[in-house]
């Protein structure tokens, strides 16, 4: 029967994650499989693959026919370079230990790619973060300035209206001193004026008291 390496959806939805199957290839794509060979989870940057390299190349040398995206992930993780390899040792172009030496040290040179990989992601990410924080204490920054700028207008408002209140009182207190001053006035002109008359009227009676005297002595 031909036998498939494929993938194998699980999880949510708008979150999936697969599991790396060896199943028959006329069988469903959720279906029942022959072997779970590994795992990979495409929503994490870098992607995470979890996968048994030395049961996938038994697979493999089995015929096993891994569709597009599981040899994409194969050769990522070294199977089929693990495989290129075994094919060496059978045809005596390469001992077991030769084969497993170069296998190593391609781990190695991969294992620095993806390590120089997750450097330059957590950089970049770092870099975000600062950025981001640049740009909040710059908003906090001008909030501040346009509450304080707003609050100018707002205590010269408050002195303007008490101003405003002092303002009338004063004229007030002016108004009612000018009354008294004026009333004042008033009264001392009245009294003036009384004391004018009074001399008038005692001017008047002098000549006639003159007069009735006069007569009494002619008499």
């Amino acid at each position: 029967m031909p036998v498939k390496i494929r993938l194998q959806r699980h999880g949510k939805k708008g979150k999936p994650y697969f599991w790396i199957i060896a199943a028959d290839g006329r069988s469903k794509r959720d279906g029942k499989f022959l072997e779970k060979l590994g795992f990979y989870n495409p929503t994490t940057n870098p992607a995470q693959i979890d996968l048994n390299v030395d049961s996938t190349v038994k697979w493999l040398q089995n015929g096993a026919q891994p569709t597009d995206t599981a040899r994409a992930i194969l050769s990522y993780k070294g199977a089929l370079m693990k495989n290129h390899l075994a094919g060496g040792v059978r045809k005596g172009a390469l001992t077991e230990e030769q084969a497993e030496a170069k296998f190593n040290e391609w781990l190695e040179s991969k294992k620095g790619s993806i390590d120089h990989k997750k450097s330059t992601l957590s950089d970049a990410k770092e870099k975000v973060k600062a950025e981001r924080l640049v740009a909040e204490k710059a908003v906090n920054e001008k909030r501040a300035a346009d509450a304080a700028a707003a609050a100018v207008p707002a205590e010269e408002a408050v002195e303007e209206a008490s101003a405003t209140t002092e303002a009338p009182v004063e004229e007030t207190a002016k108004t009612i001193d000018e009354v008294a001053e004026e009333a004042k006035a008033d009264t001392k002109k009245a009294e003036e004026t009384t004391e004018a008359a009074a001399e008038e009227v005692k001017e008047e009676e002098t000549p006639a008291a003159e007069a009735t005297e006069d007569e009494g002595e002619k008499a």
